[in-house]
């Protein structure tokens, strides 16, 4: 079994992080988004994966190729952002058998292991999450027996409120690839874009029993917001604690945190929610649901639900803030 990974998007939604750092190698509880995705691949013992890449690609290319050597990684670049049909197009070339397809947005805690025991009756299996706020997102509208009839992008009306999460095992890819040629060969979404939805849509046509399973996690890291909760979710269940390399005095430490080696505490109040990462220093500061990047340093600094890059400076600043890496905020 192979994987894809389309990673070429900008992540508008997050910047300014992401005008230095590509979304999918920004950090929640301390480890990129994709590290949690790769991890998982490599458990389950995948060794060969097609990233799609485009923005910023130079530095995901280089981040593979060091922290999972053992990967064989294929690169294809997206040159036009004209949508995840498009994207998942450019693998066909990579895929000769079964194949996993996962959107980095979010970390995931899925049994991967369905992959092993499916039903020979099925084509595909969509993992989907339900949830209460349905009108956000794609829902898959299910047979009585859970198999895709369609999949409704943000639907007015509940017709469905399970979630279509980015998580997909194809086994039948010769007809996932026909459906791809035939959405791109299809009139373009409003947004100008080409759906893989649309591709599952023509599998089903086309008499493939494509299956739903449920997800055990899903949190989602693509806006601001989101990726705070997720570390503080991580915080809570398993990315949590002071590491014994940390430096910590006179500070109150109000859990969950995650104070990383090398870090260097010295009065104020952090917590809960709060990752620290490697080398931060941290003078008579409050923090709460905020992510501070490595190296960086904070100087009486009062800050909630806010995400600070890599080696910045911060000085008596207040309030919510989303500041880049090697960025300087001092108070006038």
């Amino acid at each position: 079994m192979k994987a894809v990974i389309p990673l070429a998007g900008k992540g508008t939604r997050l910047r300014p992080l992401t005008h230095h750092t590509p979304k999918p190698l920004l950090k929640v509880a301390g480890k990129p988004v994709l590290a949690y995705i790769l991890d998982d691949l490599v458990e389950l013992g995948v060794t060969e994966v097609v990233f799609i890449v485009g923005y910023l690609r130079e530095a995901v290319e280089e981040w593979i190729g060091e922290e999972y050597p053992q990967l064989t990684g294929h690169f294809v670049v997206q040159e036009v952002q004209d949508g995840t049909a498009g994207a998942i197009a450019l693998a066909e070339p990579y895929v000769d058998e079964d194949v996993l397809i996962i959107f980095a947005d979010a970390v995931l805690e899925v049994d991967y292991g369905l992959t092993r025991t499916l039903g020979a009756e099925y084509g595909a299996v969509l993992w989907a999450k339900e949830v209460e706020d349905y009108q956000r997102y794609g829902v898959i509208v299910t047979n009585d027996d859970g198999t895709m009839k369609r999949i409704v992008e943000k639907p007015s009306e509940p017709v469905s409120k399970l979630a279509n999460i980015g998580l997909y095992y194809i086994r039948d890819h010769e007809l996932l690839f026909e459906g791809v040629r035939h959405a791109l060969a299809s009139e373009p979404g409003p947004s100008g874009e080409f759906y893989l939805t649309d591709a599952f849509q023509y599998m089903v046509d086309q008499g493939s029993l494509l299956t739903t399973a449920p997800v055990e996690g899903w949190w989602d890291a693509g806006k601001p917001e989101t990726l705070l909760e997720t570390n503080g979710h991580l915080l809570a269940t398993r990315r949590g604690g002071v590491d014994a390399g940390a430096h910590v005095e006179g500070a109150e430490i109000i859990e969950p945190v995650r104070i990383e080696a090398g870090v260097h505490v010295h009065g104020g109040i952090i917590g809960p929610n709060v990752t620290l990462e490697a080398g931060a220093v941290v003078e008579g500061c409050e923090l709460r649901d905020t992510v501070i990047g490595a190296r960086t340093r904070l100087e009486s600094v009062r800050l909630h639900d806010s995400i600070v890059g890599a080696d910045a400076r911060l000085s008596g600043v207040s309030g919510s803030a989303l500041v880049a890496d090697h960025s300087v905020v001092v108070e006038g």
